[in-house]
């Protein structure tokens, strides 16, 4: 007899928050490693651009495939792939010799990585009510910056006694017992062995099931319903307006560090309080919004209160510039990083409230892609602000752009869930 796994949800949701943080370590090492590998490879800091913007190219184009991807292969096997192909980008990272053979292995990253996050957010619609969502996505959201708060610890520690190169070789070894585990723990509820009756009659209480797809051709027209939803478009610009201030931390944050506050590889090390911060806005905001719901707040509704509140406190930003403390730097940083990932974790727990799921993946591909199109303007918009004006100018735009976005979200408060 099959051995029944109590809360067996939340141990999918652990399960998540380890890839998350498998690639969030994959992804921000680079960042902390900028200035030595820009010294040792001698790339500009037009070439830095270039590479990120490549690994963001990628990562738009791979949100769209990998979507339909998820939609099509299930959760399951899909996660296992991406994490699979993104293990292996990242250690190639490491045989790179010069930016054009560096912008080749971090596009490859880019498109593994994206399917990260349309995997899991349909695997928490298929698992969690909706006043617990916020808490999952939350969950594995955390793992993002929890994998961004080691990154900064493990460069200073492997890269100073072992060489940058040898960072890259980490988390590849640790992503294979991952797949492992991933195929071995997640089915679907109606399909898996291991759930208890309770948790199964909880689920299908409160969750309802995939709708039919229509006989005449549904699965050509996915994209046509996807496309035709207002929600996806003003979700997609809104990621477009405010992501880049996630990615301005991750790739040149710590390079501002270096640059402006004369702190070197192992100064940079104290990054980990900005995304410690992070980690708490992540699953702060999923549980506040969570408690909303309870109270019978209507979840879209409970969402966007909470990205209100973010919206307020990112122009805190604007004083960056301003102070010559490098404590209250820091703790400027990790207040906008705290509002920022609140923000993104209700997004994303109103784009799943909303969305049908049998096309959830996919349009949350769709809007994702606001993201790292966002992230890429950013990226020649920084490099050409610190090549031609200052770093200053950089934070003085990021401090008004979740309140302007927050524009497009706040009529979704009264969208019916799905």
């Amino acid at each position: 007899m099959v051995k029944k796994i109590p809360y067996l949800r939340w141990w999918i949701a652990v399960a998540l928050f380890l890839a998350a943080v498998l690639n969030y370590i994959d992804r921000s090492v680079l960042g902390m490693l900028a200035p030595t590998i820009q010294k040792d490879l001698n790339i500009s800091d037009q070439g830095y651009a270039t590479v990120v913007n490549w690994f963001l190219v990628a990562y738009t184009f791979a949100y769209l495939f990998s979507g339909r991807l998820v939609d099509k292969l299930g959760e399951r096997i899909s996660l296992a792939l991406f994490v699979g192909w993104w293990s292996i980008s990242n250690a190639l990272t490491g045989f790179a010799q010069s930016v054009t053979s560096l912008s080749i292995f971090r596009c490859m990253l880019g498109l593994g990585e994206a399917g990260g996050f349309t995997a899991s957010p349909k695997a928490v619609s298929e698992w969690f009510p909706p006043a617990e969502r916020g808490m999952a996505i939350g969950l594995y959201s955390l793992g993002g910056a929890a994998g961004a708060t080691i990154a900064p610890i493990l460069v200073a520690v492997v890269a100073t006694h072992f060489g940058w190169r040898w960072v890259f070789a980490v988390t590849p070894l640790l992503a294979f017992p991952w797949i492992l585990l991933w195929l071995w723990l997640y089915r679907r509820p109606a399909e898996h062995p291991r759930i208890t009756d309770e948790e199964k009659a909880l689920i299908s209480s409160t969750i309802s099931p995939d709708p039919t797809p229509t006989a005449d051709g549904a699965r050509s027209s996915i994209w046509g319903e996807v496309l035709r939803e207002p929600f996806v478009w003003r979700l997609m610009l809104a990621r477009m307006l405010t992501d880049p201030v996630w990615y301005f931390i991750q790739f040149w944050f710590a390079k501002y560090l270096h640059d402006v506050r004369g702190l070197d590889q192992k100064g940079v090390a104290i990054l980990w309080v900005v995304f410690l911060a992070a980690d708490a806005g992540f699953l702060l905001g999923g549980f506040f919004s969570g408690r909303l719901i309870r109270r019978n707040v209507a979840a879209p509704a409970s969402r966007v209160w909470l990205m209100l509140v973010s919206a307020c406190l990112m122009p805190l930003i604007f004083l960056i510039p301003q102070t010559a403390s490098l404590g209250l730097v820091l703790t400027i940083a990790a207040v906008a990083a705290y509002a920022h990932t609140s923000w993104l974790s209700n997004l994303t727990s109103l784009a799943v409230d909303i969305s049908s799921k049998r096309f959830l993946a996919t349009a949350f591909g769709v809007i994702a892609c606001g993201s790292t199109l966002g992230g890429i303007m950013m990226n020649q918009v920084v490099a050409w602000l610190i090549g031609h004006r200052s770093y200053s100018d950089c934070f003085y735009i990021m401090a008004f752009l979740h309140p302007l976005a927050f524009l497009l979200v706040f009529p979704l408060r009264k969208r019916r869930p799905a």
